[in-house]
């Protein structure tokens, strides 16, 4: 185990003194750091973050993902302070899918029902009738009739594989992550060769050819509870690589070999955007309360309510 520089601790020591001082939860995304991760006091997918915000007492809220995370904090409670580390963290998912231009093509099919990925702005949940995360993204389209008008917004990957278990014909808006893109199957190929017992754990933002080499597909809760109920000892992990921290915390007599982008020689697949947080930034957020999250009133009243009705329906 690493030793780690006094720097850190003392950078750690912060953090927890300004936590207490403004009575703040830190919460993290799997995709974090392993510094940040470590230190939050709540760990978790989109999914699980949301429900957590949703019922924390504190006055304050630290986001530590990216900026669609902070959002959905913010409208699940508009009466708090949500903070972000690096107000540039972004998201190509959310990015690839600009509120105007959805608007445009949710106009251009009337009657249809509005499914949305919790990967997009507020602007975008405030079109949307129901928000899903990966996690229950086919459990929540399956509540719907078969013969149902639903588009489906912004993953292409994840909307193609929900129509393919279920045989719908969702229409899919043209968005994808560049991060779960980027996965080849020549190089999971590869790795598979030299790890031949491994097991091929994917997320359902890769790509189709991608997600048939899979063991398992699911979200990154459902891909860390199945490396732990696995009788398995090595594991192929196609997904943003920080999830391998906690992996290797609660399995560490496992291996956990990060599937790498196809165009890298790089053995791992980062998202740029997660990895823009920093203890420092984390401190310096709690030290100066900025940045904080504003949503225009409207805007989030009408997201919250399909966030609050996925919210319902994952509680049954």
């Amino acid at each position: 185990m690493a030793v780690e520089t006094p720097c850190i601790d003392f950078l750690k020591k912060e953090i927890i003194d300004l936590k207490e001082k403004r009575g703040a939860a830190i919460m993290a995304h799997y995709y974090q750091i392993p510094e940040i991760q470590d230190i939050a006091d709540y760990i978790g997918d989109s999914l699980a973050l949301a429900r957590i915000a949703a019922t924390l007492p504190n006055e304050v809220i630290v986001m530590c993902g990216v900026h669609f995370m902070g959002e959905t904090a913010k409208i699940l409670c508009p009466e708090k302070i949500v903070l972000e580390p690096d107000s540039e963290a972004g998201c190509s998912l959310a990015d690839s899918c600009p509120a105007d231009e959805f608007k445009k093509f949710v106009d251009s099919h009337p009657d249809y029902t509005v499914i949305s990925y919790v990967n997009t702005s507020a602007g975008v949940k405030a079109l949307t009738d129901i928000v899903v995360t990966s996690g229950n993204a086919l459990a929540i389209v399956e509540t719907f009739e078969k013969d149902a008008k639903i588009i489906f917004g912004p993953d292409r990957n994840l909307g193609n594989y929900i129509n393919s278990l279920t045989g719908r014909n969702m229409i899919l808006w043209d968005g994808a992550c560049h991060v779960h893109e980027k996965f080849s199957v020549d190089k999971i190929l590869d790795l598979k060769k030299r790890y031949p017992k491994a097991e091929i754990l994917v997320h359902p933002e890769c790509t189709a050819p991608v997600r048939l080499l899979a063991d398992k597909t699911g979200s990154t809760a459902v891909l860390l509870d199945y490396a732990r109920k696995s009788d398995s000892k090595e594991f192929i992990v196609a997904t943003e690589s920080g999830i391998l921290h906690q992996m290797c915390k609660e399995c560490p007599d496992k291996t956990f070999i990060p599937a790498p982008p196809s165009d890298s020689v790089c053995s791992c697949n980062e998202c740029a955007y997660m990895k823009l947080n920093t203890l420092e930034k984390l401190r310096d957020c709690l030290k100066n309360m900025a940045p904080s999250i504003e949503i225009e009133k409207a805007i989030a009243e009408r997201a919250r309510r399909p966030i609050e009705r996925m919210l319902e329906l994952s509680s049954k």
